[in-house]
């Protein structure tokens, strides 16, 4: 049934850094990233890459004539978590009502988000979009979204990223994406968010042999991947953020080697659907 699930994942863009659309990476896919997180009833989106631009035309049809209210979580802005939101088409109609969720203050919100639609970078001013528009600051307590229980949680990332904890009817789906690890501190506070989640969507944007000559960029390896799933008893463990320089045989072999440590491995994919 449509809406046999409790919490549902689709995938909207799945790459690091900045969107790759040639021929050898379109298997997982070329947008940056975007996850489209559904309960019954409610749409919650995270983050906002190249990825949201085909997720707005989606929800634009879904919603037509009709009002559509959603919200986002934003892991943080950099751009490949920003990039799509100017062709986010919902935004430019006046039955849309978002809600934009972070760890900065709503007015930092408005500003962040308002900084890549100025002149000379874009035509139409954020504050201009038609779009009923609310901002709103999270910290270390949960709160409700719709039919989600969140729990935000810091990751180890330059100038700062959160991850979430989304809890509906038993089911739990941890994101933990943009992190590093090595931060003591921070391992295990994501460790203690991600214990017996269904499923663990998380950074593995390095191979450990990159990360060697890597580290401070706030990016975690495949390997990483793998343990936090094995230390915290997780259901799946989805491989997210893919490097710009990882095609589609590196990543089928990248997947090959993670199932040799955690058996319900997969890597995100453009268009794919996790549910639980």
């Amino acid at each position: 049934m449509e809406n046999d699930f409790r919490i549902r994942l689709k995938f909207w863009g799945v790459r690091g850094s900045i969107a790759t659309p040639v021929r050898e990476n379109l298997g997982y896919g070329g947008n940056t990233t975007c996850i489209e997180v559904r309960t019954p009833g409610d749409v919650l989106i995270i983050d906002g890459g190249t990825g949201l631009r085909n997720l707005g035309m989606k929800l634009q049809q879904e919603f037509a004539g009709g009002n559509c209210s959603l919200a986002f979580l934003m892991t943080h802005f950099h751009w490949d978590h920003v990039q799509g939101l100017p062709f986010f088409a919902p935004l430019f109609s006046p039955s849309t009502e978002v809600t934009f969720r972070t760890t900065r203050s709503p007015e930092e919100i408005k500003t962040i988000l308002g900084g890549q639609m100025t002149d000379p970078y874009f035509p139409v001013k954020f504050e201009l979009s038609p779009a009923k528009k609310h901002y709103a600051c999270v910290s270390s307590a949960s709160f409700r979204q719709g039919g989600l229980t969140v729990h935000p949680f810091p990751l180890n990332h330059p100038q700062g990223a959160t991850g979430y904890r989304m809890e509906s009817g038993g089911a739990v789906v941890v994101h933990a994406s943009d992190l590093e690890h090595g931060n003591p501190h921070l391992d295990r506070v994501m460790r203690e968010y991600a214990q017996n989640a269904d499923v663990l969507v998380f950074d593995a944007q390095y191979t450990p042999e990159e990360h060697a000559s890597k580290r401070g960029w706030g990016h975690s390896t495949w390997l990483e991947a793998t343990r936090v799933a094995r230390d915290c008893h997780v259901g799946q463990l989805v491989l997210f953020h893919h490097d710009p320089g990882h095609d589609d045989a590196f990543l089928d072999s990248i997947v090959k080697q993670a199932r040799r440590h955690v058996e319900n491995t997969v890597a995100a994919k453009e268009g794919e659907v996790v549910g639980v």
